[in-house]
Formats: structure tokens, sequence, C-alpha cells
């Protein structure tokens, strides 16, 4: 696969956008997650995958775990063609799978925590207002 066929392939995902990070990286995202990476000035592409997968993708050549971010199992591809076409599709559709599956996680607590802190932002000033009314300061 080339650039234009795996940001064509990324992009046909339910959901999926592009943003341009980090000068050269073109993010591939799910609801504001990432799921792949592809540099573009350096050509690599970066991705998510299971730990089986992982250890079994790191013992090839050309792919690596990817920096900063291989302790969660993303690897990095220094050359595009380092996989078949169809195992490279299959392993970015599982990606993106398993981010879409997270990123709805997180925003679901997020909504909960949103709304807990608007009961909270409520119920203070309530608070502080009787208070202020039960202890009426004197006037000198």
């Amino acid at each position: 696969m080339n650039v234009d066929s795996i940001r064509d392939y990324c992009l046909s995902l339910r959901q999926a956008a592009e943003k341009l990070q980090w000068g050269d990286a073109l993010c591939f995202k799910v609801n504001e997650k990432m799921f792949a990476v592809l540099g573009l000035d350096r050509v690599r592409l970066i991705f998510k995958c299971t730990l089986e997968i992982f250890v079994e993708l790191i013992e090839r050549p050309d792919i690596r775990p990817s920096p900063y971010l291989g302790r969660h199992n993303w690897v990095m591809l220094d050359r595009l063609d380092a996989l078949r076409t169809d195992e490279l599709k299959d392993l970015l559709q599982q990606s993106y799978e398993m981010v879409a599956a997270n990123a709805l996680k997180t925003v679901g607590k997020k909504t909960v925590v949103k709304k807990a802190n608007r009961k909270t932002a409520k119920s203070k000033p309530a608070r502080a207002a009787k208070r202020n009314n039960s202890c009426p300061r004197k006037k000198r």
C-alpha cells in the first residue's frame, strides 16, 4: 500500500477523520482518539494492535514498537510494504475497532463526570447563601 491508499482506507471507516499533527504526521481518529498515524515526510505507519499481534509483528523485519506508544501495543512500520495489503487493512480495521470501543467508554465516563460537576456547582452557591443568611454580620 502507498500513502494515498492507506489514507483512503482509513477514511473509509465509519466516523474516521484525519488531522495533520506534529508537523508531518497525518493522524486518523475516531471520536477524537487516534487509531493510526501516517508519517508523510519520513514515510512510516503507526497503529494499535493486541498484545499477541504486537509480539508477533515486532519479530518481523521493518516493524518495531512505536516510540512513546510501544508500551501500549502500538507498532511502527518503517516501510509501508512491510505487510501485505490485505494483512495491513485487517490490522488497521482492528486498530480502529479497539480505539472506537475505548473512545465510546471514555465519552460515557466524561458525560457522567460532567453531570456530577453540574450538580456540585449548583449546590455550592446554595450552601453559601444559606450560611450567609443564617449568620448575619453585625454592622458597626
